[in-house]
């Protein structure tokens, strides 16, 4: 038997659990609300249509937020596991669990702060959310995970999380920038686009390789990065230029991620 398996819980690992279970709801609470489905605004109405799809040119389309559900299905997932008895004090759950319960708060702040129309205040959450899932990823890469229900609630789902808020904080932050006015410096917006997009790539690239090439991460960012470039080739805002280097930019995080993953393969079976 590990140690980790013989640990003994302790009244703060029932509380970290429930606090999970409990963040779990605020969040599924949130979503629903920002869908449009309790009386709120769906969100890419909100703000006069700051985070719609044709907003900015790094904004993707409509399709692409469907993601979340399957993210709020593996966070559900994720915190019903976390709650057993056998998983209360194990060094990974308490190690990544308030993380984890983090994010859940910060995305539902989110929600909030759009919905009441306050861009600033959101950019703050999703950079927030984006740097506890920083934090997550390093956790559990420095923890690495045990069994298959570890690799898939915990790495899968936190990876796919992480993938796709890189996105998000990207649109959020760009919707932002032009509702205040902020013009590139009299740059091409096309151009900063390209620019914006082309560090992504070095960004996600950097992940893959950070992350040992698991794909989690790399699929859902080149999910965000494609539905850009659907947005720009078939929305009202159209780019070509930034389509290709969003298609480009996908492309290649998913190629990094699995030329990592073949080049660690023997090592893994040895």
């Amino acid at each position: 038997m590990s140690t980790l398996a013989a640990a003994r819980p302790m009244p703060v690992d029932r509380v970290r659990q429930s606090l999970v279970i409990a963040g779990a709801v605020v969040a599924l609470v949130g979503a629903f609300v920002g869908s449009g489905a309790a009386g709120g605004t769906p969100i890419p109405k909100v703000a006069g249509g700051a985070l719609s799809a044709d907003a900015t040119l790094l904004a993707p389309a409509g399709p692409a937020f469907a993601i979340w559900s399957v993210i709020y299905a593996g966070l559900v997932a994720y915190a019903i596991w976390q709650a057993l008895p056998s998983q209360a004090a194990r060094e990974r759950q308490r190690r990544a669990g308030f993380w984890v319960l983090a994010s859940l708060l910060l995305n539902a702040a989110w929600i909030l702060s759009v919905q009441a129309g306050r861009l600033g205040f959101s950019v703050v959450a999703i950079v927030a959310l984006l740097a506890v899932l920083i934090a997550a990823f390093v956790v559990l890469r420095r923890h690495p995970a045990e069994s298959t229900a570890d690799a898939v609630l915990l790495d899968g789902v936190m990876g796919l999380y992480l993938g796709w808020v890189m996105v998000a904080t990207a649109a959020n932050v760009a919707s932002w920038l032009q509702a205040i006015g902020f013009d590139g410096f009299g740059g091409n917006p096309h151009g900063w686009a390209i620019a914006i997009l082309a560090l992504f790539a070095v960004i996600g690239c950097a992940l893959a390789f950070g992350d040992r090439g698991r794909f989690a991460p790399a699929v859902a960012s080149a999910w965000g990065l494609a539905w850009i470039g659907v947005s720009r080739l078939t929305g009202a805002l159209l780019s070509a230029p930034v389509a290709i280097t969003a298609f480009a930019a996908a492309a290649l995080i998913l190629l990094v991620a699995l030329a990592v993953r073949v080049v660690r393969a023997p090592a893994r079976r040895r």
